[in-house]
């Protein structure tokens, strides 16, 4: 029985491939800061707009009615999931399999990376640390990774971190997956850093929330917490009556030390994010919709950001 045993441990090793995780350009100025709003997201020839500079990298600033920046605006140069994702090396997940990527202990986060070529994306992502722990799990489903490819960030403290990607999709459905490490300080966390100081909303367990927005916002970026107590909910973008886009299911050990943090395309018109706390209502989290970026030349409704 033990010799078994050791075969199918071995064998379970060898179908775990492993790929090397990218360093983040700490020396880079590609730190992002939070897009505030009040219920409400400005619009071009507005008061109070969010206007940008057109070139690379993209710079967004809050602008107050009299036309100068404010000077509680900090700049931020975004860049979007596509943009990322051509200076990365991805490597290939075929359906069925498993790729897993340790890292270095110096690394404070990770943030992982999926696409497709255009076809549906299943895949489960999982955070390891030691043997048999997992403290943060998620799955995830795109109706089209090419249009709206996965980015998520997971905190990774502490030491003998890993990341696996499992693809749950057939063989017929091959992933592209990569890895950028971010080193720069437990201090700069994207909920310390790029949603600091935005209108986080209380969602009680077994609650829904959603909120829409305009055609002009092309990716948003959400952020999850807890006050430590264990964090589960479900992440959806929908583009008309229940059609979903893209589904993220979220487990966290601890959503304060582990918090969740996604930035989602939205291309088109009519997306929605519905976040929905799939935990009893002994267990409430903190949830936090901004917009990423914003095109300005797109015109939609005047209409913002509005909870339900």
């Amino acid at each position: 029985m033990k010799f078994y045993s050791s075969i199918f441990a071995l064998s379970a090793l060898a179908s775990a491939n492993a790929f090397v995780a990218q360093q983040k350009n700490i020396g880079s100025s590609t730190t992002t800061t939070e897009l505030n709003a009040d219920n409400s997201y400005a619009y071009p020839n507005g008061a109070g707009t969010l206007t940008r500079t057109r070139g690379a990298p993209t710079t967004y600033a809050p602008v107050d009615p009299s036309g100068t920046v404010s000077s509680l605006a900090r700049f931020s140069d975004l860049q979007s999931t596509q943009d990322i994702l051509e200076t990365l090396s991805p490597v290939t997940v075929q359906g069925g399999s498993l790729r897993t990527c340790s890292f270095t202990q110096t690394a404070d986060r990770v943030t992982v990376f999926l696409k497709t070529e255009g076809r549906p994306l299943n895949a489960n992502v999982d955070l390891w640390q030691g043997p048999d722990n997992a403290p943060q799990k998620m799955s995830v489903y795109l109706e089209d990774g090419s249009k709206r490819p996965f980015r998520a960030t997971l905190e990774a403290p502490g030491a003998s971190n890993a990341v696996a990607i499992r693809n749950t999709g057939q063989i017929e459905f091959p992933l592209t997956a990569a890895l950028e490490l971010d080193s720069s300080g437990p201090e700069n966390s994207p909920l310390d850093t790029i949603l600091a100081d935005a209108q986080y909303r209380t969602v009680q367990g077994g609650a829904v929330y959603t909120t829409p927005f305009p055609p002009s916002v092309q990716s948003v970026h959400i952020g999850l917490k807890t006050d430590g107590r264990p964090l589960n909910a479900r992440v959806e973008l929908l583009q008309g009556p229940n059609n979903n886009k893209q589904v993220m299911e979220i487990y966290t050990e601890d959503g304060a030390e582990r918090p969740f943090y996604c930035v989602i395309d939205t291309p088109g018109s009519g997306n929605v994010v519905r976040i929905v706390n799939t935990a009893t209502v002994e267990f409430p989290i903190s949830a936090a919709v901004e917009p990423y970026l914003i095109d300005d030349e797109i015109s939609g409704s005047q209409g913002g950001m509005i909870w339900s």
